[in-house]
């Protein structure tokens, strides 16, 4: 491969080809098109729809006529409006598209391999997919430090003693010693493990230093993005419903109530029930909010599912 001789056109400016590497041999006549750097940080973004929307936008606000069909001819695609429909949600974008878009918008690199599982991420479906995909994603260290907060989001929900170590705070007898939570909990966890657990309570504001230097429960709502919650939120309920399913070997059966029940039921008795578990779960939010002196903490699982397909899915 060889440098040609003559300038090569890059976007609106000419430049001299030395200064952008080696290109493919093309006549001097013959003016070579590269890609505009993307104008915007990929490794900001969780959601390849989110970026798209802002890499549009961006293009758009350079005022060189960037359209939508411009961005088709740009990627080799017969749709004029293809970004648009998979911004909008209407169109997945496939592997072999996300290729396409990668160049097209202008990335290389570490930024195109993240981009491309970013898109995969955007795919996946089942719990298993959309995990290893999300633990794909903070393998890149610029997307690790873009969304450092995310990650230790995504830590609490899938870490079963976080949450319980913030209960454990509230206790009167709580003690701040990595050994002395190691112990309380049940089963037993790593010393280390528990100092590193107070230090990600703290550092997504979900405990803190009270005026005389001790550790409180905060009032905080954890939040994350709407690109990961439903990843995080599930992942909560798998860690919790695994640890009832341990509990049975674990703890004794004085100390835990595990019950199930199997029933035919028709729709409106079914919204009925799940009308009572909602009152339900208020009354015990209530009662547990009234107790003063609370002496441990324990984990309530309330799950509702279907064990048969609806009427009209029969086969």
């Amino acid at each position: 491969m060889c440098i040609p001789t003559g300038y090569v056109s890059v976007d609106a400016e000419v430049v001299d080809p030395r200064s952008v590497g080696h290109v493919e041999d093309v006549p001097a006549t013959e003016p070579i098109r590269l890609r505009a750097p993307c104008p915007v940080d990929v490794f900001q973004y969780l959601d390849v729809r989110a970026f798209l929307a802002a890499y549009y936008e961006a293009r758009k606000a350079e005022g060189r006529g960037f359209s939508y069909r411009a961005f088709s001819r740009r990627a080799g695609l017969a749709s004029p409006n293809h970004l648009k429909r998979v911004i909008d949600g209407e169109r997945p974008l496939t592997a072999e598209m996300a290729v396409r878009y990668a160049d097209a918008v202008g990335l290389v690199g570490e930024a195109s391999a993240y981009f491309l599982d970013l898109a995969a991420f955007s795919r996946s479906s089942t719990g298993a997919e959309r995990n290893a995909a999300y633990d794909r994603l903070l393998t890149y260290r610029r997307s690790r430090e873009a969304h450092h907060l995310d990650a230790r989001h995504a830590q609490y929900h899938a870490t079963w003693y976080l949450p319980a170590i913030r209960e454990l705070v509230a206790l009167p007898s709580f003690r701040e010693d990595p050994a002395w939570i190691a112990r309380a909990l049940v089963p037993p966890i790593g010393r280390a493990e528990a100092a590193e657990a107070l230090g990600v309570l703290q550092e997504l504001g979900l405990v803190a230093r009270d005026a005389s230097g001790r550790l409180q429960q905060t009032d905080a709502v954890l939040t994350t993005g709407p690109e990961t919650r439903s990843l995080h939120v599930a992942n909560f309920h798998r860690t919790m419903m695994e640890r009832a399913s341990r509990s049975i070997d674990l703890v004794a059966r004085e100390e835990r109530d595990i019950s199930s029940l199997t029933f035919a039921a028709d729709d409106a008795v079914l919204a009925e029930v799940k009308e009572r578990i909602v009152a339900f779960r208020r009354e015990l939010i209530a009662l547990v909010a009234a107790c003063e002196d609370p002496t441990r903490v324990v984990q309530l699982n309330l799950q509702l599912f279907p064990l048969s397909v609806a009427p009209e899915e029969s086969p």
